[in-house]
């Protein structure tokens, strides 16, 4: 027998870090190689993790909840290769590594103000100190365990408590923890007083994940924001003249948003420069035109990606949405569908709105909000008349693009629009 390390996978580009959001197997459970062990979340994607070995698994190291970056230790698991010099030498420096590894802890205190999830969860609830707890883990860091065992003691330690530091025993929780993000300066949810009839929502998963990425892209991105106003009434003519064979022929629906994301692809291939990407010292434009489109189940929000766009008929593109859509809503999304987006569309329309400010996929330069087409009476010639309008609502990375290109942009996918119609717009 041999003991391995599973370890957290690579799920997508750009992705550092994943939740585990249930294990499938218990300790004791036999898999196969590839056999799925563990659910885990990231802000891209929800992936089955498979194992790497056939055997027993031996301990499950990170709990559910738990956020562990790339590369990070999951569990271990008990091959079932035949034990060799090499494999118990193996394991012996594995058992020196953990060794080791417990010693440093004794006096090392480097990581303690790295916190956890699942700790500042605990904190926030039981109005715990973070501050005087000695922890077990790694570098002083304080592990869940740390934190039960003091709540379960009774003797919790507040913020008023300025010269009492609470210890924990140290030996079962050092090969557990995982280094995780300095702790948030975000005020304690304990502060909010909660009355009878309140719902407590706990803020996990894929709304956690939302959260972070929201707080990170308005944290770094310096927005600005710009709306035109298209004539849209030729387009409406178009597909409500098609739409009826189109369903009975290929079997979905041709929406409008396949229109304007067909526009606003053949827009970024003329204006390369709004279909890029800060990275810090650099902005790099991106070659490829990979759009990425907001879909909703339930309460989660995933942003899959249709890949080469441009390369797309509008046909091609509604099938895209089409097939992403019930993919997200059944849960079959993979890393690949989430990866490579350079652009994102936003339908806002679909719930009513007529306009609205986007918060920029990070980090991509700009997200474009196609809100609702509705009726307005509209000057032309010198009379009134009733035309479909909808607003296009542009938010932009002001470190990467500057007005004078978005405004161009603008007016090209207005352009484009307001030119598809029968005479010279080919659905297939």
């Amino acid at each position: 027998m041999a003991l391995e390390k599973i370890l957290m996978p690579k799920l997508g580009e750009s992705v550092h870090e994943g939740t585990i959001n249930t294990w499938l197997v218990k300790e004791g459970d036999h898999v196969n190689k590839y056999d799925p062990i563990a659910e885990v979340m990231t802000d891209k994607v929800n992936a089955e993790v498979p194992s790497s070995f056939t055997g027993k698994i031996k301990e499950l190291v990170a709990n559910e909840g738990d956020t562990v970056p790339v590369d990070g230790l999951i569990c271990y698991i008990e091959t079932e290769e035949i034990t060799s010099d090499k494999g118990v030498q193996s394991n012996q420096h594995m058992k020196n590594e953990i060794d080791d590894t417990i010693e440093d802890a004794e006096t090392d205190t480097s990581m303690k103000k790295r916190y956890s999830p699942a700790v500042l969860r605990l904190a926030q609830e039981h109005d715990i100190s973070l501050e005087q707890i000695t922890g077990t883990g790694r570098g002083g860091r304080i592990t869940r365990k740390d934190l039960e065992k003091i709540i379960a003691s009774g003797h919790i330690p507040t913020v008023s408590d300025e010269n009492t530091e609470i210890h924990t025993s140290k030996k079962d929780d050092i090969v557990r923890d995982i280094p995780q993000q300095p702790v948030s300066s975000k005020p304690s949810t304990s502060s909010v007083v909660t009355q009878s009839g309140d719902i407590e929502i706990p803020v996990a998963g894929v709304r956690k994940v939302i959260a972070d990425n929201m707080v990170r892209a308005t944290t770094e991105i310096p927005h600005a924001w710009m709306t035109v106003e298209v004539d849209v009434t030729d387009l409406v003519a178009l597909r409500n003249d098609v739409k009826d064979s189109f369903k009975q022929q290929e079997g979905f629906s041709l929406t409008y948003f396949a229109f304007f994301v067909k526009a606003v692809a053949q827009a970024l291939k003329e204006y390369p420069q709004i279909n890029s990407m800060w990275a810090g010292d650099k902005i790099i434009q991106k070659k490829d035109i990979n759009l990425s489109i907001a879909v909703a189940k339930d309460q989660e929000l995933f942003v899959p990606v249709i890949k080469h766009a441009d390369d797309k008929s509008i046909k091609g593109i509604a099938k895209e949405i089409y097939e992403l859509a019930q993919k997200a809503r059944t849960g079959k999304l993979t890393a690949n569908d989430m990866q490579g987006g350079t652009f994102t569309v936003n339908n806002t329309g679909s719930f009513g709105s007529v306009q609205s400010m986007g918060v920029i996929n990070y980090p991509q330069a700009a997200i474009l909000q196609v809100e609702s087409i509705v009726k307005k009476p509209v000057i032309i010639n010198g009379m009134f008349a009733a035309r479909d309008m909808v607003n296009l609502c542009l938010s932009l990375d002001h470190r990467i693009l500057d007005g004078l290109i978005c405004g161009q942009f603008l007016a090209r996918i207005k352009e484009i629009l307001e030119n598809m119609n029968a005479q010279n717009t080919n659905v297939y």
